[in-house]
């Protein structure tokens, strides 16, 4: 399994407009981060979490290659705001999105031109399909690839329930606050876990730095990536010297191999 992490930043990407900090302000390209979102290769499928509005930007960095699903974490404009950029992707045949149904219903909102019975051209063609926290789907099967399960794990930000995703070994949480313990259950014999850590205040919606490293290490996973992260957070430069041997931030363009 390859993982590349497209993008490791908050909503506001970093450097943030206008801001003169040090990070914002930064000649390391790891601390130019664009808003996070991840493309995960495996066994023949090609499938992104989050769409954010730097997904253009993002996959120009990439080969023009297929996606075969979509998977949504939550509505938030940061992890949904580049699903028009999906068109050319659609053009022989429609991609597959799937998300929570209130996540659908806001992007079926906001993107209704995609939806009419009239089959526009310049538009993307996708399909919608509700998943639910806590039952596995499939990918639908194509040419000769075996099928492919994957895990919607509920997850909180702030009083808002929204999905992580375990696709084998692998899983990928954004923009979580806290997990019951029921849950985390579902994360048990990761070898590799992309989790938020937005800084190191305190957030009333977002894990800091050091929550995500106490979950990842109470979980014992070997290799751990923070994403979501904020100007605040610090220079990745400067993070080597604090985090333990197994965690470290994620940049963006990072690629990681996993076991499948």
């Amino acid at each position: 399994m390859r993982i590349t992490l497209l993008g490791t930043g908050t909503s506001s990407g970093i450097p943030e407009i206008g801001c003169e900090c040090e990070v914002c302000q930064s000649a390391d390209v790891r601390d130019k981060r664009m808003r996070t979102s991840i493309l995960v290769e495996t066994k023949g499928y090609r499938i992104l979490i989050d769409c954010g509005p730097d997904f253009r930007q993002q996959m120009l960095t990439q080969s023009f290659m297929p996606i075969d699903a979509v998977l949504i974490t939550h509505e938030h404009y940061d992890h949904i705001g580049g699903l028009d950029d999906l068109r050319p992707f659609t053009t022989s045949r429609m991609v597959d999105i799937y998300a929570l149904k209130r996540t659908l219903d806001v992007v079926r909102h906001q993107m209704p031109y995609c939806f009419e019975e009239l089959n526009r051209p310049r538009v993307p063609h996708i399909r919608l399909n509700s998943i639910e926290k806590g039952k596995p789907f499939v990918l639908p099967t194509l040419e000769n690839r075996n099928s492919l399960e994957i895990l919607p794990i509920e997850v909180m930000h702030g009083d808002m329930p929204i999905l992580g995703y375990r696709i084998g070994k692998f899983a990928f949480i954004t923009d979580m606050k806290t997990i019951d313990k029921e849950n985390l259950g579902l994360l048990s014999g990761l070898e590799c876990l992309v989790i938020n850590g937005l800084r190191h205040q305190p957030h009333p919606t977002h894990q800091t730095i050091e929550e995500a490293v106490e979950l990842a290490t109470m979980l014992e996973v070997p290799v751990v990536r923070i994403v979501h992260l904020a100007h605040s957070a610090g220079l990745h430069a400067d993070s080597e010297q604090y985090l333990p041997a197994h965690v470290s931030f994620g940049y963006d363009g990072e690629i990681l191999e996993v076991n499948e």
